[in-house]
């Protein structure tokens, strides 16, 4: 039996200077762990997709997903797999869209859309998510959170 993961989600876009960022917390059992990354010059849909990805790069197929996001472009991930006739396929990043159809196909992936709370894991991630798109000013990165700062996520 494949154990129950949740993920908690968040991205920061500056439209403006095309810089983002993302940020995940992903609890499994009583192992948390988490990543922040951002690039510059990225598009706004682009940079969702790398984050939804690294987020699920190690987890197993078969695994039951929650993945909690406030980013609308996520949240509308399985209506986009799935279309209603008559709408339109994605026409850009089309090697991030194979990548994510191949990770829903892979693992049972459910989506909730939540706004942040404070002192909870997607208000953390939405906070690293801001620290990780001024950062990416820099230039693209990726890289672990600290297990001490993880232990106040509340994940």
């Amino acid at each position: 039996m494949s154990e129950s993961i949740r993920i908690w989600l968040a991205v920061s876009y500056a439209a403006p200077f095309r810089t983002g960022g993302w940020c995940y917390v992903r609890s499994a059992g009583t192992l948390v762990s988490g990543a922040a990354g951002g690039d510059r010059r990225i598009g706004e849909q682009r940079l969702p997709l790398q984050g939804l990805l690294a987020a699920l790069k190690d987890v197993p197929a078969g695994d039951a997903v929650e993945l909690v996001t406030n980013d609308p472009l996520l949240a509308s991930i399985p209506r986009v797999l799935s279309p209603e006739p008559g709408d339109e396929p994605p026409s850009e990043d089309l090697d991030l869209w194979a990548a994510v159809t191949t990770a829903f196909r892979d693992r049972r992936i459910r989506i909730a859309r939540q706004a942040p709370a404070p002192g909870k894991p997607l208000a953390f991630a939405v906070a690293w998510a801001e620290q990780a798109r001024e950062k990416a000013k820099g230039g693209s990165f990726v890289f672990a959170i600290p297990k001490p700062n993880l232990a106040k996520a509340g994940a």
